[in-house]
């Protein structure tokens, strides 16, 4: 094969040659109607969906466990494993027509968050039973907003998507649905507007799904950060995923 046609190849697989089949446009009176929130059963194209799936296998040896009792129970890997062992979920998650996509229907610039951020992209996996995560709001510490950008990647299980919208608005009444994503599928939503939860895992099932975390101020004071590794280091991917940076620095120090 000559090299130009190996280069043309390549362009073909990149994410955004891919990503030019996104659904358009953006339905953005939608996610304003319901508070910030959009569900989408269809939204990412079969190919990139199978690199997904793909990424999933490829990190199965580096999930963290953990227990957080009358709340959660799972499996979770961070961006800095993402990053070593499945670099293609990387690559989609700084893809700018993604991106662009997402600008547009939420209306306002969004950057990636920072190479430290162990929960800028992650995926989730549910794999035993009673593996589940209770009602929350995806906390914001930036001084921006964060959105998440929620997308199935395997769902062989009986687990729903949990939500109430408008909960923070005084002037909407609560309205509350359920909704299952299957792979290739997404959820949208400003993570400090959106109540939900994943309903528990039953036997012989098996859930796993993939979050991107999008900023429109990327500044974190030195308190919030702390809070926000805690927070990441106990409830999601352990100490040494989190803090693999500082652990890095000091080793090369001594």
């Amino acid at each position: 094969m000559s090299t130009v046609v190996a280069a043309d190849a390549a362009s073909q697989d990149s994410p955004d040659t891919i990503l030019a089949s996104l659904p358009g446009p953006a339905p953005r009176a939608a996610f304003v109607s319901q508070g910030a929130f959009l569900y989408l059963d269809t939204f990412l194209p079969a190919d990139v969906t199978a690199k997904l799936i793909a990424g999933v296998h490829a990190v199965e040896g580096a999930v963290n466990r953990n227990y957080l009792p009358g709340h959660k129970q799972g499996g979770s890997v961070s961006r800095h494993k993402i990053d070593e062992l499945a670099p293609a979920i990387a690559q989609l998650y700084r893809s700018p027509v993604l991106i662009q996509w997402l600008e547009t229907l939420c209306g306002e610039p969004l950057q990636p968050s920072p190479d430290d951020d162990p929960h800028a992209y992650a995926l989730y996996f549910y794999t035993k039973p009673g593996d589940h995560i209770g009602w929350h709001y995806d906390t914001s510490y930036y001084e921006g907003r964060r959105y998440t950008l929620l997308l199935g990647v395997i769902d062989d299980s009986s687990c729903f998507l949990e939500y109430r919208l408008h909960t923070r608005d005084n002037n909407v009444r609560i309205s509350e649905d359920a909704v299952q994503i299957p792979p290739g599928g997404m959820v949208f939503f400003d993570g400090d507007r959106l109540h939900h939860r994943i309903t528990p895992l039953r036997a012989n099932e098996r859930r796993v799904s993939l979050t991107f975390e999008y900023v429109t101020n990327p500044h974190m004071r030195p308190l919030q950060r702390f809070m926000s590794n805690m927070k990441d280091a106990v409830a999601y991917f352990g100490f040494r995923q989190v803090f693999r940076q500082l652990l890095g620095k000091r080793t090369s120090q001594a």
